[in-house]
């Protein structure tokens, strides 16, 4: 499938938010935490409330018509560290398992990064699972590098 000719880049709207949560979960590690059971959307939906709200908080998507092929999540964070430098976040970066290999992961940064520019951040930041190897060189390629340590505290209620 060739996409890029008519390759869109845009903020997601709640009506992408069904494949949205699809491309989350359309990997090896998504399986095993995305999607409630009964294919229920309410938690998404309700962080979607939330996000929407929030102007610092961006879900960006690769597009061609109506067709969702890659997303992720853009965060400005303002921050006193590194003499008030705004940083960027980016998570949740997935690109649908049938269009890997076609740039649009890589061109999708590229928008995500060229939006933290404009918004004056110094730095752009992002996890990657340790098992993920081919995000990790992917991000790499890019000129992001493993700088720091990340660590995590699962918080979540027991079967949540």
């Amino acid at each position: 499938m060739e996409t890029t000719s008519s390759l869109i880049f845009r903020r997601a709207t709640r009506q992408d938010l069904p494949q949205i949560v699809s491309l989350l979960s359309d990997d090896e590690l998504g399986r095993t935490r995305e999607a409630a059971p009964d294919g229920s959307l309410a938690a998404y939906e309700e962080a979607w409330t939330l996000m929407d709200q929030d102007a610092a908080n961006w879900i960006l998507i690769a597009a061609v018509g109506q067709e969702v092929l890659g997303v992720l999540q853009l965060t400005l964070i303002a921050g006193l560290s590194r003499s008030g430098t705004r940083r960027a976040q980016i998570e949740g970066v997935r690109v649908k398992s049938t269009t890997r290999g076609q740039a649009i992961g890589r061109e999708l940064m590229t928008y995500a990064i060229d939006i933290a520019k404009e918004h004056k951040c110094g730095l752009i930041q992002l996890t990657t699972d340790k098992r993920r190897t081919d995000a990790k060189r992917f991000y790499e390629s890019m000129g992001f590098s493993a700088t720091h340590e990340g660590m995590k505290l699962d918080v979540a209620p027991s079967g949540a």
